[in-house]
């Protein structure tokens, strides 16, 4: 079984030259995030990549994610600030920020507590309206823009957002063969994705939530195939589970006969850094002992200093499981001379 290569285009690869090494490296998908990815630039990266390489296309939806709008910079919420949430798309000042998508502010009650990329800042609403809410800080922190928000209680949205319905349909008129179908909460919003996308198209539904693990069954049952994203899950069951939580996934998703690739994390230290760390090595030969069928470089290839050199990684990594029977390490192990003393 070929372990399968899935890349992440954005600012660091969205280039010719890096598009076309990584398709010499015979990577299997390149991914378009829209949840960064604004709804005008799809046909263009499209156009792009088409222009250097065959490699299929996966258009990834932003799903029923709250995000905060544009931001100069980081800024530093105070504790006990008062801020004005808004659907209207501005810049922040601190004073005021934008969330989005729109229809958020329909679901928000007042006590409901947000936080702001998770690790940032944590504020209580205390007020709204339409279109609006006033909230106050209660857990100092940084923000930043197009940062994810999470709501608690969490609020019910769509499983497509107005910006994923759009590009389904450049999807579909480009020939786009793969979507990825981000919060996957039931077998129902595979359904949803399946009836708009082309006739054979693959599937790809992800598992972040906890309504997701909840429903993996189904969610494998519906989908082509499964894609587990340790950070958004990470932010909603306890960290030491997650990887336990990856483990029975896949087994579930061989049960089923259903591929299932891992992101998030995998070469972390490599967005900044030239080599990765033990611990990530380590990380990667247990996710293929796992049973995994590919292995998806996010933050690496999409704005990493070296998307290439990321995926030569992985390919060694892969290359090392490939040949790591017990006999082979351990008869090279006792063939190899005595270190002196």
């Amino acid at each position: 079984m070929k372990i399968a290569i899935l890349c992440t285009l954005g600012p660091a690869s969205l280039d010719p030259e890096t598009i076309r090494g990584l398709d010499e490296r015979h990577v299997d998908l390149f991914r378009i995030n829209l949840s960064h990815t604004p709804i005008e630039s799809v046909e263009p990266i499209i156009d792009l990549v088409r222009s250097v390489s065959q490699t299929p296309i996966c258009l990834d939806s932003e799903g029923p994610q709250v995000r905060c709008g544009f931001v100069e910079g980081q800024i530093h919420l105070e504790a006990g600030a008062r801020v004005r949430l808004s659907a209207e798309k501005i810049t922040s000042t601190g004073r005021e920020l934008t969330l989005w998508p729109a229809s958020i502010f329909d679901a928000l009650r007042v006590g409901d507590r947000v936080g702001i990329d998770f690790h940032g800042a944590g504020l209580r609403v205390t007020a709204v309206g339409p279109g609006t809410a006033d909230a106050v800080v209660v857990a100092a922190g940084k923000i930043a823009s197009n940062k994810a928000v999470k709501i608690d209680p969490p609020p019910v949205l769509p499983a497509l957002s107005e910006k994923d319905l759009l590009a389904i349909e450049i999807g579909a008129r480009r020939g786009i063969t793969h979507y990825a179908l981000s919060f996957a909460s039931g077998a129902h919003d595979v359904d949803s994705l399946r009836a708009l996308t082309p006739a054979g198209a693959v599937i790809i539904a992800k598992i972040e939530s906890r309504v997701g693990v909840q429903n993996v069954d189904g969610i494998i049952g519906a989908a082509d195939a499964i894609l587990i994203d340790r950070g958004d899950l990470s932010h909603e069951v306890a960290l030491e589970q997650v990887p336990y939580y990856q483990k029975a996934i896949v087994r579930r998703a061989n049960r089923g006969n259903r591929r299932v690739y891992v992101a998030t994390n995998l070469l972390e230290s490599m967005v900044t850094g030239t080599m990765p760390t033990l611990a990530e090595a380590n990380d990667i030969a247990n996710t293929l002992l796992d049973g995994v069928h590919g292995l998806v470089l996010a933050a690496e290839t999409a704005v990493g200093i070296n998307p290439i050199g990321s995926v030569d990684i992985v390919l060694r990594a892969i290359e090392a499981f490939e040949q790591s029977g017990d006999r082979q390490l351990l008869t090279e192990d006792r063939d190899a001379p005595t270190p002196a003393r």
